[in-house]
C-alpha cells in the first residue's frame, strides 16, 4: 500500500527536533523524500536551549528509517542565501518540490508589549514571520516551474487567532503568518498550489517544555490558567500537528486552500 505522498518531495524548516522533526518523519512515512534544515545554534534573545547538529542528524536517521531519501543542512531561516542553497540542492537531488512546511519558530515572553527590546522584537519577527516568507520565496519558483501544483502549510498558532498577554511579538508574528498565507493562497491558486495555516495549542516539544517557560507559568498561575485547553489534555503531541499537515498536503485536502486549521484541543472555543 503506497503512502498518500508517494513520489513527492517535502521541504521542512526547523526540522531538527520538535514539530519539525515530527513533520519530516510523518511525511516520509507517507512516501515523501525530505529536504530539511535548521539553524542548530543558539539565539541571543531565546532563553531555552535550541536544536543542535546532533538533533538534525537524528532527524535524518529517522527519515532514512522510513526508507526515504533526505537532504539536511544547517541554515538560519532568516538567511536568504542559506535557505535558497538548501532548496536548490534538494531540488537538484530529487528533481521536484511538492510540499513546503514553514515550521521554524521560537517562543519568548515579556512583561508587556511596550517593554520588549528592539532585539527581542526583531529576532522574533525575523524567525517567526520573515523566515517563513523567505522559506516560501525560496521554494515557490521551483514548484511553479515543475508544474505539478503542490501544497504549502505554514505553522501559525492559537496566538495567530487571538491576543495573549506577555507575548506581543509572538502574537504579531503569528498573525502575520495568517496574512501571508491568505495572500499566497490567492496568488498561487492559478498554479494549483494550495496554501493553508495550522494553529496548534501548546505542543509537547522542547520549545514549550523547558525550565524557562515552566518558570514563567509557575510564577504567574493566572497566566498559566489562560493557556488551558477545553479538552482535558494539557498539551497535544507533535504528531497531532503532523497528521493535519499530511491531510493538507495530500489529495485528501486537494480543494482546501486559504484556510486556518486549528489543532488546539478546543483552546480557541473557550
Amino acid at each position: 500500500m503506497t503512502g498518500r505522498l508517494q513520489g513527492k518531495v517535502a521541504l521542512v524548516s526547523g526540522a531538527a527536533r520538535g514539530q519539525g522533526r515530527s513533520h519530516a518523519v510523518r511525511l516520509a512515512q507517507e512516501g515523501a523524500d525530505v529536504i530539511a534544515f535548521d539553524r542548530c545554534r543558539p539565539l541571543d534573545t531565546v532563553h531555552y536551549a535550541l536544536s543542535t547538529r546532533e538533533d538534525l542528524e537524528e532527524t535524518v536517521r529517522l527519515v532514512e528509517e522510513c526508507d526515504r531519501r533526505v537532504v539536511a543542512r544547517e541554515a538560519d531561516v532568516r538567511d536568504t542565501a542559506a535557505v535558497q542553497a538548501v532548496v536548490d540542492e534538494g531540488v537538484a537531488e530529487f528533481g521536484r518540490l511538492d510540499v513546503v512546511c514553514g515550521n521554524a519558530g521560537i517562543a519568548g515572553f515579556a512583561d508587556n508589549t511596550w517593554s520588549l527590546t528592539d532585539d527581542e522584537w526583531d529576532e522574533m519577527i525575523g524567525v517567526n514571520l520573515t523566515g517563513v516568507w523567505k522559506t516560501v520565496r525560496a521554494a515557490v519558483p521551483a514548484m511553479i516551474a515543475a508544474g505539478n501544483g503542490g501544497a504549502i502549510v505554514l505553522t501559525s498558532s492559537t496566538a495567530g487567532v487571538k491576543g495573549m498577554s506577555r507575548t506581543g511579538h509572538y502574537v504579531a508574528a503569528k498573525h502575520g503568518v495568517v496574512g501571508l498565507m491568505r495572500n499566497l493562497a490567492t496568488e498561487l491558486a492559478p498554479h494549483s498550489i494550495r496554501v493553508n495555516t495550522v494553529h496548534p495549542t501548546g505542543v509537547n516539544t522542547p520549545m514549550v517544555t523547558n525550565d524557562y517557560i515552566g518558570g514563567i507559568i509557575a510564577a504567574d498561575p493566572s497566566f498559566g490558567a489562560n493557556l488551558q485547553n477545553m479538552l482535558p489534555v494539557e498539551m497535544v503531541e507533535p504528531v497531532d500537528i503532523s497528521n493535519a499537515i499530511v491531510y493538507l498536503a495530500s489529495d485528501e485536502g486537494r480543494y482546501v486552500t486559504g484556510t486556518m486549521l486549528p489543532v488546539d484541543a478546543g483552546f480557541l472555543q473557550k
